[in-house]
């Protein structure tokens, strides 16, 4: 049984009980139409909301096992949203790429200067020192497809930063018959630690990567007009190519 190390970082300790909630706020927009979930999450993109914190630098170093004057040259962020916590690693990084779905998230990424890549071809500018993949394969079609990509995109010494939400529920937001993804991870488990065991030993080990190290930490969504914040559990891993 791998052990759990709990490391909340920079979370704001000082949130008020009735200003967080423990769910998935992504699943409130699972009902309706495509159209719907589209115009609403382009909204929220407009107004700059939907940002979320998954780590500090402080806790990537630490999961890095590495201290400030460690450096890079590329970092590649899969689905960077809104870039927020794309700014805490990019420092780190000679040249920081990008990737994301919305519209007015790809303009907030631009103008922030980062390179932004196409979701079916970014393979095409690697290979990268470091993939980050945060809170992304649940949302993805083909998620085995995503990781294998991710492996052969690294550079020999290259690492992958992967998160996963968990307890896991896969939902595809756009592009797949019942929102179901066409691979399905066969992640089992009752509990964190169990589904943590599972990811690592049903997923990522036949994918072709090692743990280098993990832990466990919660993921801070900026909520809606019901709710301030939304508060998920994370397990966050560093991966190397097995081989």
């Amino acid at each position: 049984m791998l052990k759990t190390e709990n490391e909340k970082g920079n979370v704001n300790e000082n949130l008020k009980e009735n200003d967080v909630k423990t769910g998935e706020p992504r699943r409130k927009c699972e009902r309706g139409s495509e159209l719907e979930k589209e115009i609403i999450y382009e909204r929220k993109s407009w107004l700059q909301r939907g940002s979320m914190f998954v780590l500090s630098l402080q806790q990537f170093l630490k999961l890095m096992k590495v201290n400030e004057k460690w450096h890079k040259g590329s970092l590649l962020d899969l689905g960077a949203g809104d870039g927020e916590v794309t700014a805490h690693l990019s420092a780190l990084f000679d040249k920081t790429y990008v990737t994301e779905v919305s519209t007015t998230m790809r303009n907030l990424l631009q103008n922030r200067g980062y390179k932004l890549l196409e979701i079916d071809t970014w393979q095409r500018s690697g290979p990268f020192d470091v993939i980050s993949c945060l809170n992304l394969i649940d949302r993805c079609d083909t998620p085995n497809q995503l990781l294998k990509q991710m492996k052969t995109s690294l550079k020999p010494d290259g690492l992958v930063l992967l998160a996963v939400v968990l307890p896991f529920s896969a939902y595809v937001e756009a592009g797949s018959r019942g929102h179901k993804p066409t691979e399905l991870l066969p992640i089992l488990g009752s509990c964190f630690e169990d589904q943590v065991n599972s990811v690592v030993h049903d997923v990522l080990t036949p994918a072709g990567f090692k743990v280098v190290s993990w832990t466990r930490v919660p993921y801070l969504c900026e909520g809606d007009l019901q709710q301030s914040y939304y508060w998920l559990d994370d397990v966050v891993f560093i991966l190397k190519a097995a081989n």
